[in-house]
């Protein structure tokens, strides 16, 4: 029998340390601006920062090389999710109600994850340009710090990385929160959509202002498009071809 209430304490404490994460970078991918003076100096701005200035003058962002953010992101979506995978098995929580049903890879949901993630990347297309065009913060600094410089770069971010990070927090945001959650404790899905999507928009925060807003609407997307199929797989697949084609169509 499913420990609904043990699985949601779990949930709860995985969730906080995965937004704390969110916060830490957030820190690094939004730098503050300088009191003074208008002009950048060498001893202001050591080699260690990028000179790259966007809009309003700004420390630039810390270098790391993409290798050593790639990893840690598989190291900490990769934890996060198998603390979440070992949650669910202890309390004996069904796979049903996470939306992955014996059908879940039929050709139907997947297709119709293919369309909503190509029309999504549209949407958050316009939400990039807005940010950039209007000084709401770098919403693409973390995309073009993490775009690899090889062949063999590029494989493991769409066939590792990105996958990882799709498949865990879609199961996260859209399947515990929403689907686990309305089952577990009969909630409304569309009331634990609107919440989901507020912590998912937080969980983005090194995306900037505009990018936290622009996540948050496409959340709720998803999770609509969650609840309306009850398919976790066609969530999966939509979340991957934004983040992928974000990457291709920007970077590549």
């Amino acid at each position: 029998m499913p420990e609904w209430t043990a699985f949601a304490g779990f949930v709860a404490v995985v969730l906080a340390g995965l937004l704390l994460l969110a916060r830490a970078s957030a820190t690094v991918f939004t730098p503050s601006e300088p009191p003074a003076p208008e002009t950048p100096t060498a001893t202001e701005y050591p080699a260690t920062l990028d000179a790259r200035v966007v809009g309003n003058r700004r420390p630039a962002l810390p270098r790391f090389s993409t290798a050593t953010l790639l990893l840690n992101v598989v190291v900490s979506q990769g934890l996060f999710a198998s603390l979440l995978l070992v949650g669910m098995w202890v309390a004996s929580i069904p796979p049903a109600s996470l939306g992955l049903a014996a059908d879940s890879l039929a050709p139907r949901p997947l297709a119709a994850g293919v369309g909503l993630g190509v029309t999504l990347h549209g949407v958050n297309a316009v939400g990039s340009r807005m940010s950039d065009r209007f000084g709401f913060g770098d919403a693409t600094a973390l995309r073009e710090a993490m775009a690899p410089d090889s062949a063999g770069g590029w494989a493991a971010l769409l066939l590792v990385v990105l996958p990882l990070v799709a498949g865990f927090e879609e199961l996260l945001f859209r399947g515990v929160l929403i689907g686990a959650f309305a089952t577990g404790f009969g909630l409304s899905p569309w009331l634990l959509a609107a919440l989901s999507s507020v912590a998912f928009a937080l969980g983005h925060g090194a995306q900037g202002r505009v990018g936290v807003v622009v996540t948050g609407a496409l959340g709720f997307v998803l999770a609509a498009a969650y609840v309306l199929t009850g398919s976790l797989a066609t969530v999966i697949v939509a979340h991957y071809l934004v983040n992928a084609l974000e990457f291709v169509v920007h970077e590549r």
